[in-house]
C-alpha cells in the first residue's frame, strides 16, 4: 500500500487532517489536500494520484461532483465520495460520475461523514482493486477488438436484449450496414438471413445454432449465401449476456 497515492479533496481543514492521518496510519501515501473542485482537477494532472477522496460539497464555484465527472472522463481516476448530503438529487447527480469508479455505503453506497477509519480503509480498497480489474478488462477488450477486426470471418456481437454492440469490417461489408449505424439496433435488424430463426425462449439452452447456405439480404437489396453460427455468451448461472454472430460468404 506504500506505493498509494491518494489525494483528499476536503474543505474542512480538521477533517481533511483527520483523513489523512487515517489514510497514513494503514500505509497510504496522502500527496496533497486541496479544497476546491478547481485545484482537485489541477492537483490530478500534476500528481496522477491513484485514487481521489472526494467531498461533495466544496468552496468554489465547482463542486465535488462537477470535478470527479472531469476527472474520471479526462484521467480516469477513480473517486470516492465523502458527504454529508445523501438527498436524491445529489445522488442522481453523483451517479453519472461512473458509480464503478467509486465506492458508496449505505443506500446507494455513499461513504458517509462521519466515517469509521475500517470503513474508509476497506472502501478503497475494494475501489482500487476494482480499478485494476477494470483496466485490465479494457485492455482485454482492446486486444480482442483488435483481433475480431482482423479476421476474415464477418463478426456480430450484442448485449444481452440481442442490441448490437460491435461489428468488424467484414460484417460491414457483408450484411452492408456500417458498425456506427448498426450500434443499438437488434441483432435480428441487421443480421437476417432468409430460412434461419434466431434462438429464443427454450431454445437458448443450447450454446450454438449453425446456419449452412443461408440467403443474406444485404441493406442494399443485394443476396449472398453464408455459413456460420450464433453462439450465446452465458454467465456462471446460464444467463445470457449476449450473443455472437460469426458468418462467411460461400459460392
Amino acid at each position: 500500500m506504500g506505493n498509494v497515492d491518494i489525494l483528499i479533496v476536503e474543505d474542512e481543514r480538521i477533517t481533511a487532517e483527520d483523513i489523512k492521518k487515517a489514510l497514513n496510519s494503514v500505509g497510504f501515501n496522502v500527496p496533497a489536500i486541496v479544497s476546491s473542485g478547481e485545484d482537485a482537477i489541477r492537483a490530478c494532472a500534476e500528481l496522477e494520484p491513484d485514487l481521489v477522496l472526494m467531498d461533495i460539497k466544496l468552496e468554489g464555484e465547482m463542486d465535488g461532483i462537477q470535478a470527479a465527472e472531469k476527472i474520471r472522463s479526462k484521467m480516469g481516476i477513480p473517486i470516492i465520495y465523502l458527504t454529508a448530503f445523501s438527498d436524491e438529487k445529489t445522488v442522481q447527480r453523483a451517479k453519472v460520475t461512473e458509480p464503478s469508479g467509486f465506492i458508496l455505503k449505505q443506500p446507494y453506497g455513499f461513504l458517509r461523514k462521519p466515517f469509521e477509519e475500517s470503513e474508509l480503509n476497506t472502501a478503497i480498497e475494494i475501489t482500487l482493486y476494482r480499478d485494476r480489474l477494470e483496466k485490465r478488462l479494457r485492455k482485454h477488450d482492446k486486444w480482442l477488438g483488435a483481433t475480431l477486426r482482423s479476421i476474415s470471418d464477418g463478426v456480430i456481437a450484442t448485449d444481452p436484449q440481442a442490441q448490437v454492440k460491435f461489428m468488424n469490417s467484414m460484417a460491414e461489408e457483408l450484411t452492408g450496414w456500417l458498425e456506427e449505424d448498426a450500434l443499438g439496433h437488434d441483432v435480428r435488424d441487421i443480421f437476417k438471413p432468409m430460412d434461419y430463426k434466431f434462438p429464443q425462449g427454450e431454445d437458448v439452452s443450447v450454446d450454438e445454432s449453425r446456419f449452412k447456405k443461408a440467403i443474406l439480404p444485404a441493406k442494399d437489396g443485394s443476396k449472398l449465401t453464408v455459413d456460420g453460427s450464433v453462439t450465446f455468451i452465458k454467465d456462471f448461472e446460464g444467463n445470457v449476456d449476449g450473443l455472437v454472430v460469426i458468418f462467411r460468404a460461400i459460392d
